[in-house]
């Protein structure tokens, strides 16, 4: 790590479940209003200790940073996918293909800019429903002209939703099925 690289932290995460009184997996000792949440960057699953009667939604979008946070006493740790409850692992596609949704410009950029990982695999071709045919034509049509949306990438490739092939490569990854992540941070 140079000087000028500073350790990332989320700002935000989603609600995939909360428990009111409940004891924390992550941290002994702590109990309370158990949150487990995906956070919005580096897509890892935390587990946030709520502030005493705040209520959380799944799918909420709930302020994690540093400064200034409303609802959330502390983000407690990382979580292990086997050791979220059923309840958060049922919502995972829910909530990520909202996250992919809302940072379309972030996912589209992913699109315009992977590259091969080794001289035989493509990171395209490790999003589900993107084989060696769309992945030619995705590399032919961005060197044209970079992707400007989802709907772009759909009209101009082909590919239908790109949001739910993303969305399925990121499941993949949460849930640890994949040697390599593309998207979520270890």
């Amino acid at each position: 790590m140079g000087p000028t690289q500073i350790r990332k932290y989320e700002e935000y995460a989603y609600v995939l479940d909360s428990k009111s009184r409940s004891k924390s997996t992550t941290v002994r000792g702590r109990t309370g209003i158990i949150v487990i949440a995906i956070g919005e960057e580096r897509l890892t699953l935390l587990e946030i200790l709520g502030i005493e009667n705040s209520t959380f939604d799944v799918d909420e979008r709930i302020y994690i940073g540093k400064e200034g946070r409303t609802k959330v006493q502390s983000v407690l740790g990382k979580m292990d996918y086997v050791k979220i409850s059923d309840s958060a692992k049922n919502e995972i596609p829910t909530v990520i293909e909202s996250i992919v949704t809302k940072n379309e410009k972030k996912f589209v950029d992913y699109i315009n800019n992977a590259q091969p990982l080794t001289p035989r695999i493509h990171a395209l071709e490790l999003i589900p429903g993107i084989g060696k045919t769309y992945m030619t034509v995705i590399i032919k049509e961005r060197e044209k002209e970079p992707f400007e949306s989802f709907h772009d990438i759909e009209k101009r490739t082909g590919l239908k939703e790109p949001i739910k092939h993303l969305s399925q490569r990121i499941i993949e990854e949460i849930s640890g099925e994949t040697r390599m992540n593309l998207f979520v941070k270890r």
